[in-house]
C-alpha cells in the first residue's frame, strides 16, 4: 500500500485513468465487432460506414496509449482489407 502523500495521489490517478482506459478499450472492441458483423453479413456498404466511425476510435485509442500504435494500424489495415475483399 502507498505510504507517501505523492504515492497515494498517484494511486488515485491510476484508478481514474483505469476507468477511462477500460471505457475506451470497450468502445474500440464494440466498433470492431460491428465492422466484423457487417463483413460476416456480406454488407459492404454497412461495413464501410461502420469502418468510417471505427477507424478514428481505434487510432485515438492508440494515441491515448490504450493500444500500441502498430497494433491499431494493423487492426485497421486488416479490417479494410477484409472489406475490400467483399467488393471483389
Amino acid at each position: 500500500m502507498a505510504n507517501t502523500k505523492s504515492a497515494k495521489k498517484a494511486a488515485r490517478k491510476i484508478a481514474r485513468r483505469t476507468i477511462v482506459n477500460k471505457s475506451r478499450r470497450s468502445r474500440v472492441r464494440n466498433y470492431v465487432r460491428s465492422v466484423e458483423e457487417a463483413i460476416a453479413a456480406g454488407d459492404r456498404n454497412r461495413a464501410l460506414a461502420v469502418m468510417k466511425e471505427a477507424e478514428p476510435q481505434i487510432m485515438r485509442a492508440a494515441q491515448k496509449g490504450v493500444l500500441h500504435k502498430n497494433s491499431a494500424s494493423r487492426k485497421v489495415s486488416r479490417l479494410v482489407a477484409r472489406i475490400a475483399k467483399l467488393g471483389a
